[in-house]
């Protein structure tokens, strides 16, 4: 059995009942094919698997969502193209995936700002949402990416923040969130977050009040020390 088919195999052997059915409760029912496997059996099985470029690339391929998610866990970052990011994107059919290959793989490579622009600017709604899920992504794990590099892409969250489509607007409110939670970039987070609130425009308000209700409680508990 050569390791694509061994792979499926053993993911549709972790499908446990119920999975799923409920995997529709979160969105993810658009997805071609669900098997039913936890997220953190999947996990498991990637540690196990290891990085493995050309069976990430045919896991993708199969169109499974549990193999994509697999796919995000084995590819190496350092073998992903522009070409192939914009291929796994443009197959994003639910949020799930959209986020898993942006927080566990897109931002470990070096295209990762270059994709936060050009996906941000898509029309698409989870091509858009990559863009900013990228940008929260790299906000939270690129710690040697300095602040006023990504304080850059303020603005192209203010623009996104009239797209009332539920997993676009979402996306632009985790962006900003991130970006708030580094000290360096804290109060211009807010500056805007309080702005967006203060609109009358019924998206840019929610995600200016979601943002604001959490780079709030975040303050008190750095100060807390908690």
């Amino acid at each position: 059995m050569d390791r694509i088919a061994q792979a499926i195999d053993e993911l549709e052997r972790l499908a446990r009942p119920g999975v799923a059915e409920g995997m529709a409760r979160y969105g993810i029912a658009t997805a071609d094919r669900v098997v039913g496997v936890r997220i953190g059996d999947i996990r498991a099985l990637a540690k196990r698997m290891g990085r493995d470029q050309p069976l990430a690339e045919a896991l993708w391929g199969a169109g499974i969502y549990e193999a994509r998610l697999l796919a995000c866990f084995v590819a190496d970052p350092k073998a992903m193209t522009p070409e192939l990011m914009d291929r796994w994107t443009g197959d994003f059919d639910n949020w799930a995936t959209c986020d898993t290959a942006c927080f566990h793989l897109f931002d470990k490579t070096p295209y990762a700002l270059a994709k936060v622009r050009e996906w941000a600017q898509r029309e698409e709604e989870f091509v858009r949402r990559a863009g900013y899920v990228l940008l929260a992504s790299l906000a939270i794990h690129a710690k040697k990416l300095g602040d006023r590099e990504l304080a850059a892409f303020l603005p192209l969250i203010d623009e996104a923040a009239d797209d009332a489509r539920n997993f676009v607007k979402k996306g632009v409110s985790w962006a900003l969130r991130a970006l708030g939670h580094r000290r360096g970039l804290h109060e211009e987070a807010v500056a805007l977050a309080e702005i967006l609130a203060a609109s009358r425009e019924p998206t840019r308000r929610w995600i200016g009040k979601d943002a604001l209700r959490d780079l709030r409680r975040s303050l008190v508990a750095r100060k807390l020390g908690l």
